[in-house]
């Protein structure tokens, strides 16, 4: 039984050395040229002074030598934590100094504007991919170039599963990023329960497009290593890119986010003659709702795949998934608990009955340990559920924030964030209720739904969208803003209708994990 995560990728050292871990293009690096390089990086790490618990931080653009930095980090007991290579220089320097990271490992462009900040007190070394850029401390910055073997005798391995594995910065939507603390117990019952009801195994290929630095993307990756499976690094975006790679390495599995699936179904939809994917055998969706009008193209461009809808937070990683055998009359529902977890819907008296809204709260070995430095806002995500006292006693459980209610076959639908419901003319309204009915014009791509304060009505109702090109004829703003509204008038009650639409120019930004950033973008369209 693996204790660590290493142990994950160590036990395909012997077993399926020749077996392909990971391929990015052209280059296929086995499980054995991968247990190589991780003993390089961790030779590296040991005569630098890594001790067991440091906190190493990765960021790289999706690629070998991030995975490779990822394992070695683990290789001597060392706390992993990946940095998305989206985030600026002065957001690095915060997380950097936040968790006291003692080494870094980047790349040369992103070392040009770090090293023009100050070195942050715990900082001992920099290992840059790649060659070391002019003008930067030789004796803090080391070139990956110089790395040729490893230097025995590296340490036997340690730690045990309960130990500190990896810190991941949520995107700071509330306040600034918090690093949730997960421990190998997380990580490795994750790719465990994701595992079994994926059925993985070792002929998998997936398609990892999602960064590392978000639990659902390192999740991928994790899967792979315990079954003995391939990773195909995908770094292109773009739907046409997304659709070579599939035919291309005969992926069989492929997870996304809606901002990902909606634009993918979008131009696959398109294509004639139709593109097929005889080796996708699953598609998986999390961090966020896909719309009911790209769900219902989904079975059409990609047939005979099966489809996992699923639902989880970064503080308890996975929490519940859809049978797909349920998608066609279930069509948008987070489905039930994921193997070894328990879900509960709670009300301010107690479980909530079916059909009732309440908050989703999770129990079970996948509920990380809160946030690093931050005991009050651990205290308050993760505590005793009064509510579950006469079932769990003083256990703790992880309080999602997420309005959701139980239908009468056990299955969940997702309400929205308890903290975002908007108030209109005495109304409860949920924004993710009217991006649904928004979506579903086939108008527009994306959907924000917000609220503008007003003194009279409590909020009105705005959205924020994306225009449709793939395929159609572009049309001017007022044109889509009037057919939209007329849209909204024809199929939503009167106090749901927005009261002004704002369409967005180009892409509308995301966060590191491929999200869209909700706060930036409500941020600017209320400038406006």
């Amino acid at each position: 039984m693996e204790c660590t995560v290493f142990d994950l990728l160590e036990k395909n050292r012997t077993a399926r050395g020749d077996h392909p871990a990971l391929i990015d293009g052209d280059d296929v690096v086995s499980y054995a040229a991968l247990c190589d390089r991780v003993d390089i990086v961790a030779s590296y790490l040991k005569r630098v002074g890594l001790r067991r618990g440091d906190r190493v931080a990765v960021h790289l653009n999706k690629s070998v030598p991030e995975v490779v930095a990822m394992f070695a980090v683990w290789r001597l007991g060392g706390v992993m934590v990946n940095v998305s290579a989206q985030l600026t220089g002065a957001q690095l320097d915060y997380v950097l100094r936040d968790c006291g990271v003692s080494v870094l490992i980047t790349d040369a462009r992103h070392a040009v504007v770090f090293a023009r900040l100050p070195t942050p007190e715990a900082l001992v070394a920099v290992l840059i991919e790649g060659a070391c850029p002019q003008g930067v401390d030789p004796g803090l910055y080391t070139s990956s170039t110089t790395l040729t073997h490893a230097t025995p005798p590296l340490p036997p391995p340690v730690g045990i599963d309960c130990d500190l594995a990896a810190l991941l910065y949520t995107s700071g939507s509330t306040g600034m990023p918090k690093g949730v603390m997960l421990t190998h117990r997380n990580l490795l019952t994750g790719a465990r329960s994701v595992t079994r009801y994926l059925g993985n195994h070792a002929g998998d290929r997936l398609l990892s497009l999602l960064s590392f630095s978000f639990d659902y993307g390192l999740n991928q990756l994790l899967c792979m290593v315990l079954v003995g499976g391939t990773v195909v690094l995908q770094r292109v975006m773009m739907p046409a890119e997304i659709e070579r790679a599939l035919v291309r390495h005969h992926i069989t599995g492929f997870a996304a986010v809606p901002p990902v699936f909606i634009p993918l179904v979008q131009y696959l939809g398109t294509l004639s003659p139709a593109p097929r994917f005889p080796a996708l055998r699953y598609l998986t969706n999390s961090g966020g709702k896909i719309p009911p009008n790209v769900l219902t193209v989904m079975p059409e461009v990609f047939p005979g795949t099966a489809i996992f809808l699923m639902y989880g937070l970064t503080e308890a990683f996975r929490s519940t998934f859809l049978s797909p055998e349920k998608f066609g009359r279930k069509m948008g529902s987070i489905g039930q608990a994921i193997p070894n977890a328990e879900v509960f819907v709670i009300t301010a008296d107690g479980l909530a009955d079916v059909g009732q809204h309440g908050e989703l709260v999770h129990r079970g070995s996948l509920i990380s340990r809160g946030y690093w430095g931050k005991p009050e806002a651990t205290a308050e995500k993760i505590r005793p559920c009064p509510q579950l006292r006469h079932l769990i006693g003083e256990e703790g459980v992880c309080y999602s924030g997420d309005l959701v209610y139980r239908d009468d076959e056990g299955d969940l639908w997702f309400v929205g964030r308890a903290d975002s419901m908007l108030k209109t003319s005495g109304y409860r309204v949920s924004p993710t209720e009217v991006e649904d009915v928004v979506s579903k014009s086939g108008l527009v791509g994306h959907v924000v739904a917000f609220g503008r304060e007003d003194d009279l009505q409590g909020q009105l109702i705005e959205v924020a969208v994306t225009s449709l090109s793939m395929g159609l004829e572009p049309v001017d703003k007022e044109t889509l803003s009037d057919a939209l509204l007329a849209y909204c008038k024809h199929t939503m009650p009167a106090y749901m209708v927005p009261r002004r639409v704002h369409t967005w120019d180009g892409d509308m930004p995301r966060t590191g994990s491929g999200k869209l950033d909700r706060p930036t973008i409500i941020r600017e369209a209320l400038g406006r």
